[in-house]
């Protein structure tokens, strides 16, 4: 058989004609029945006989099919040595399968001997191995995660209490909608009120109105003219004539920084004390001085407490005092935000009037705001016909820092006007010019 050729016998069937190995078509060989088949040499004679090993049991193949015709050699080969045993060789083309199966089994029979490993599982040994050693890194590489993941859990800060994970989540939660009333249907629209303006009356065209102007009578005379808000309407706009704002003997008289005197030296006719806790023994016109007493009783009834007369008149001469004092203490300009220049002064009126408050003593005028008959002249000194004359925020047209103690009289008719509309200086109320400074 080709599996027990030597060495010679491998080179002789190495050196065959190429034509006939190209040229083999493989197909299935019969099973030897009679024993081996004999063998050819390297020049297609007979070679050397062997006792042939015991061959493996082939399969018996379930449909075995006879060799095709063997391809005849057109080159005669020369005749062969008589062989002692003659054999006919039924297939003078030898089959390559039996050569196959001997390389193969020669190869094994080389590696058992030799101990040497083929070069393709070499490669396959050395790709097992690459693959167990990154296994192993990496189940180290897990090993060492999965530590320090226990370790954070251990050494990190507690988990946010239920409670606290709750009210989080409120807060995420965006409010509910209010939701948005529908309005309410109407059977019909309101009609709107408004209040008209007063006419612009010629009240110097009233003879009611001149004879009570004439006759000094002041209360008669806003009277006879339609009111106190016809009255203030119209010499407010100008257009009445006859009335003289600049009279120092009507309680609409305004006196400012750029209205003085006329003359600069006037006193009044005629002055009374009122009957009033007294400080600085002042006197006052006589309406002037009854109204003010009548206010403090009011205030004492209504629980506000106890106010005094800290000053009422000053004549020109004792302005001009009292003014040169506050220039010595503050200079001119900050004399010019609290005391009147002479001849400039509402005291000088006798219709102005320094309160303050008093319990078993009375306090100065510079604590005076702020306490409870403060509050209470603030409210209800309109119901007499006083005003607070220099209030907060309004030194810009009266030139005077706010006064919460310095009270004016302008009557009870044009007090409730000024009340009524909302007035705070006396300037806008009757259409006048602010003054916040002197013209000189």
């Amino acid at each position: 058989m080709w599996d027990d050729l030597d060495g010679s016998d491998w080179a002789g069937a190495a050196s065959r004609p190429a034509r006939h190995r190209s040229s083999f078509v493989p197909a299935e060989r019969a099973p030897d029945a009679d024993g081996p088949s004999p063998e050819s040499g390297p020049e297609g004679g007979p070679g050397p006989q062997r006792d042939p090993a015991p061959d493996p049991e082939p399969a018996p193949d379930p449909d075995p099919a006879p060799d095709p015709d063997p391809t005849p050699d057109p080159t005669p080969a020369p005749d062969p040595a008589p062989d002692p045993d003659p054999t006919p060789d039924p297939d003078p083309t030898p089959d390559p399968l039996p050569l196959r199966r001997s390389r193969r089994e020669g190869r094994a029979v080389n590696l058992a001997e030799t101990g040497e490993v083929p070069v393709q599982h070499q490669r396959a040994r050395r790709a097992a191995g690459v693959r167990l050693v990154f296994g192993a890194m990496a189940g180290v590489a897990l090993a060492v995660g999965g530590a320090a993941a226990i370790t954070a859990a251990l050494v990190s800060a507690p988990l946010s209490s239920a409670a606290e994970l709750v009210a989080a989540d409120a807060q995420l939660e965006p409010p509910p909608p209010t939701p948005v009333p529908l309005p309410q249907p109407v059977e019909a629209l309101p009609t709107p009120m408004i209040a008209a303006a007063p006419a612009i009356v010629d009240i110097c065209a009233i003879p009611a109105f001149t004879a009570a102007l004439g006759a000094g009578d002041d209360s008669g005379a806003i009277a006879a003219a339609g009111g106190a808000d016809v009255f203030r309407t119209a010499v407010a706009s100008g257009t009445a004539g006859c009335v003289g704002l600049g009279d120092p003997a009507r309680v609409w008289s305004v006196v400012n920084k750029t209205r003085p005197f006329d003359p600069v030296d006037y006193r009044p006719a005629s002055l009374t004390r009122p009957d009033v806790r007294d400080i600085a023994a002042g006197d006052l016109r006589a309406d002037a001085a009854a109204s003010l007493r009548e206010m403090f009783a009011a205030a004492a009834g209504a629980g506000a407490g106890e106010l005094a007369l800290d000053s009422g008149f000053r004549s020109y001469s004792t302005q001009r005092t009292t003014y040169q004092r506050l220039v010595s203490a503050k200079g001119a300009a900050g004399a010019d935000l609290v005391s009147a220049r002479p001849g400039f002064s509402e005291h000088q009126s006798g219709l102005a009037a320094d309160v303050t408050a008093c319990s078993s003593g009375c306090i100065g005028l510079e604590s005076f705001a702020g306490t409870a008959q403060q509050q209470w002249i603030a409210a209800h000194s309109w119901e007499f016909g006083w005003i607070v004359r220099y209030e907060d925020e309004c030194t810009s047209i009266t030139g005077y820092s706010p006064e919460p103690w310095h009270l004016r009289y302008i009557g009870p008719e044009l007090a409730g006007a000024y009340h009524a509309g909302g007035w705070r200086t006396l300037e806008e109320f009757l259409g006048l010019p602010a003054a916040p400074d002197y013209a000189d």
